[in-house]
């Protein structure tokens, strides 16, 4: 198979520009519990479930669960409130790649730790429907966050398609690439827009690393034909 029929891309980060939102509201969150948190803590959660995140940063204590579950709640509560105050914007180059991909049969769906509601708003300010994109998952859509590739299964469930050898997955975090390794895909492709540097995935499983999502159409030459 040269070509994918299904690219699963990350959604902050990689399709929507990261401006420190996310590791902002967990400091904060955290901060409110108590708890301190280095830079080069949450520089190793990115990209994973973000519940899950919350009880890897919060140290061990018999109401570890409890207080995971206050530190979410805000979590969820102080984004929400950075992206309506900042607002939101895409990658540039995102909206014409999906639009190309689409054009050509590609499949094109999100993925992301984020929870269906922060997704809601993220996909609402940017007008991201139906039209733009053929499904997305989030965080508590599956059981298992990344590594695992139960994310990247669940994209590959809705599009119909069933060989990780057609399928291409995008992120910016070393846990994007490693759900994409898990998963066994054709492409594992890390984009060097948002959490981690080059030299942070390098180190990951990959098969290509570009600048963002406006070069990933250079991987397949024959998707900017007639488009």
């Amino acid at each position: 198979m040269r070509y994918p029929q299904l690219i699963i891309f990350d959604l902050a980060g990689t399709t929507v520009q990261d401006n420190g939102e996310v590791p902002e509201s967990f400091s904060a969150a955290l901060a409110q519990q108590g708890v301190q948190v280095t830079p080069e803590q949450l520089r190793k959660v990115r990209g994973s479930s973000k519940k899950q995140a919350v009880l890897d940063l919060l140290p061990d204590t018999p109401d570890k669960i409890e207080q995971g579950i206050l530190v979410y709640k805000s979590f969820c509560e102080q984004l929400t409130a950075r992206y309506q105050t900042i607002g939101v914007k895409s990658i540039a180059g995102s909206e014409s790649v999906f639009a190309r991909l689409r054009q050509q049969g590609v499949r094109v769906v999100l993925n992301t730790g984020f929870d269906r509601q922060i997704t809601h708003l993220l996909l609402k300010a940017l007008e991201w429907n139906q039209s733009i994109v053929d499904g997305v998952v989030c965080g508590d859509d599956v059981e298992r966050g990344r590594p695992t590739p139960d994310l990247i299964h669940e994209a590959m469930k809705r599009a119909g398609v069933d060989d990780p050898l057609h399928v291409a997955n995008v992120g910016d975090t070393s846990l994007d690439l490693h759900a994409g390794h898990n998963a066994q895909v054709r492409w594992n492709i890390g984009v060097l827009s948002g959490a981690h540097d080059r030299q942070e995935l390098e180190q990951a499983p990959h098969t290509h690393l570009i600048g963002s999502v406006a070069e990933l159409l250079d991987i397949w030459s024959w998707v900017r034909v007639n488009v």
